[in-house]
């Protein structure tokens, strides 16, 4: 429990100060990037709630390529990728039937 509420320890080598400088620029980048992944899903996912199938599949479409981004930077393993546009994909077809 106590080392939850410590404090980071400052690092002293001037390429250890570069990194964590550049590491808080990469944390924010991805977290964005993570950010844009949820939404672009959400957007999906609602409108395969509502029933709308020429909305989710232009949602879908747009979704593709962040999804496809994410995981060329290497955010998301390609296999994560690929499972959750199978799984849009899926809901989307099931709008049909």
């Amino acid at each position: 429990m106590a080392s939850a509420s410590k404090a980071k320890k400052t690092v002293r080598i001037a390429s250890g100060r570069k990194r964590a400088r550049q590491d808080v620029k990469l944390n924010a980048a991805n977290s964005a990037l993570r950010s844009k992944f949820r939404t672009a899903v959400k957007g999906v996912l609602k409108a395969v709630q509502v029933g709308d199938k020429a909305k989710a599949s232009d949602a879908f479409k747009s979704a593709q390529s962040v999804i496809d981004s994410i995981a060329d930077k290497g955010i998301f393993h390609k296999n994560k990728a690929a499972r959750h546009k199978s799984r849009l994909s899926a809901k989307i077809k099931a709008i049909g039937a």
